[in-house]
């Protein structure tokens, strides 16, 4: 019995799958479009700096991730349809997405209308689209017949679907930048706010007006209102908003919003379950860093990282800033970990889209975000600060602290490209989570790992009944070889991307989960026992009561 407890033991350590070896297989996956957004020597407007976003989602319910890649001016959002065996076909024209261009942000998906089919939602500088799935073959554009035109242009970024009152319906905010008009915006070198380290660069963000955030209350029939004012989403005026995160950071079953600013204080919309949010990232402790400095904040992810029941936030910086990692020390206040965790070393890195996952599958989340600067003139510089640059990948080491193994991990990480939006998902079901990421006026990138992590694995699909659809919101927790982990299903989050609805976990040596525990947006609770490893399983919320 002790033999088998210490091999137990030894199966949970950190590191346990093995060595990681990741390659780009973009190219053989047929992913070879590249994606405009602005110059690629010299960008003369802001709007060519922050694009675009990237989304896994399962348009057609056939169990295989298809790919999105928003696009900037000059091309079109893309959809790519997983064909299996590791290959995708662009379907773009045939489904009706043909339709849209301009300056796209980012994208994020939910059945909102509670069809049984994955919606899309688009932002733009100009005017976001809502895209409706009919039934897995086509997408109708319907954002003016669902309420969601804009009476005015404006800098829409990040988005994500939330069911904030738990009506099951789900509900859409909407982050915005700033206000931007290339007709009285100053050009590079015309005032202070345009010069970097000598050059003259793209004006902004500082100078520029700044602009409201805003969230739709889904009606239930197709339609959605603005409530931003009402629910205290508005409030906020002085912030330069980009990514959006949702996640239960404070354990009272409502879901909150946290947004990264740029050269400003990011937020924190803590929830109040009556329709309305107040605003308390200083107070929580996680507007500014350590040392009360205001951030140039890009991408955000969530996880508990740690292992103790909450959800901890890191966000990607701007260079000379650090990465900064938020642990909840409980109740959704939080200290700055950064340095404690092991994360303070790279500082030259421009960073974007972000997100834990665990690639080994031994069952503690590891983290890998992608960089890229927003001033393609830095390269006159010559100095170690490039446009191009390569991700960075920390393996969690089990105790709360991370260790950089970006330069052992793979060619694909050794690849330098102006990097955005990521989004993380397992696009060919075998255990192991893939990162597809939007590149500037580039194809994309699509890291795979070159062989199996060789420990076990469980990805959970959830369907509510009475929650909403894409049981947004839902917090799961998975019991197997000795340890419970815990995660939430979310839309939105890394840099302006969609991530799979689906929930993975890594298991370690263990061949079977001992218990799945489901709190549904509803408030009904769920438990399962004893599932087997190394699949998809679906679980539908119970429209009884438990």
């Amino acid at each position: 019995m002790r033999l088998l407890a210490s091999l137990a033991l030894l199966a949970w350590l950190p590191g346990a799958g093995g060595p990681v070896e990741f390659r780009n297989v973009a190219a053989s996956a047929g992913l070879t479009r590249a994606f405009p957004n602005g110059g690629d020597r010299t960008k003369q407007f802001i709007v060519e700096t922050t694009g675009s976003g990237a989304a896994w989602i399962d348009y057609d319910n056939d169990g295989l991730l298809d790919a999105l890649l928003v696009s900037g001016a000059g091309g079109l959002t893309r959809l790519y349809h997983n064909e299996g065996k590791g290959r995708f076909r662009d379907v773009t024209e045939e489904v009706g997405l043909a339709v849209a261009s301009g300056w796209g942000q980012g994208a994020c998906a939910a059945d909102y209308d509670n069809d049984g089919f994955t919606d899309l939602f688009v932002t733009y500088w100009g005017q976001n689209h809502l895209y409706r799935n009919i039934g897995g073959r086509r997408f109708e554009d319907v954002t003016a017949r669902a309420g969601l035109r804009q009476s005015r242009v404006r800098y829409n970024t990040g988005c994500a679907f939330l069911d904030y009152d738990r009506d099951g319906h789900a509900d859409l905010f909407v982050a915005n930048y700033l206000k931007f008009d290339p007709q009285t915006t100053p050009k590079p070198g015309e005032n202070p706010y345009c010069w970097y380290r000598g050059i003259p660069v793209n004006c902004g963000p500082r100078g520029l007006p700044f602009d409201r955030n805003i969230l739709y209350h889904n009606n239930g029939d197709g339609t959605f209102t603005d409530v931003s004012e009402a629910s205290g989403i508005a409030a906020p005026d002085q912030n330069y908003a980009l990514s959006v995160l949702t996640g239960d950071f404070n354990n009272d079953g409502l879901e909150d919003i946290y947004v990264a600013c740029d050269q400003t204080p990011s937020l924190l919309y803590i929830n109040r379950g009556n329709g309305k949010f107040t605003e308390e990232a200083l107070l929580r402790g996680v507007a500014f860093d350590e040392n009360g400095k205001a951030m140039s904040g890009m991408g955000l992810a969530a996880a508990d990282y740690d292992g103790d029941g909450w959800l901890d936030i890191f966000r990607s910086n701007f260079s000379d800033d650090r990465e900064t990692l938020y642990r909840n020390r409980g109740r959704g206040e939080f200290d700055d970990a950064t340095v404690a965790a092991g994360l303070a070393r790279n500082t030259r890195y421009v960073g974007w889209g972000c997100g834990f996952f665990d690639m080994d599958n031994d069952g503690w989340q590891d983290l890998l975000l992608v960089n890229g600067h927003v001033f393609p003139e830095v390269d006159r510089l010559g100095i170690d600060i490039h446009f191009r640059d390569r991700a960075i990948l920390y393996r969690n080491l089990g105790n709360g602290k991370f260790a950089d193994i970006s330069e052992s991990a793979g060619p694909g990480l050794e690849e330098r490209h102006a990097a955005r939006g990521a989004a993380f998902g397992d696009y060919d079901n075998d255990g192991q989570v893939e990162v597809l990421i939007n590149n500037q006026n580039e194809p994309p990138s699509l890291l795979k790992q070159a062989a199996g992590a060789g420990s076990h694995w469980i990805l959970l699909r959830l369907t509510g009944t009475r929650s909403n659809r894409s049981a947004l919101g839902a917090k799961v927790r998975v019991t197997a070889g000795g340890r419970t982990q815990s995660d939430e299903v979310r839309s939105g989050g890394s840099y302006l991307s969609q991530s799979d609805l689906r929930l993975h976990f890594g298991l370690g040596a263990a061949r079977r989960v001992e218990r799945v525990e489901i709190d549904w947006p509803s408030g009904a609770r769920q438990v399962l026992r004893d599932l087997p490893a190394d699949r998809v399983t679906a679980i539908e919320e119970p429209r009884g009561t438990l």
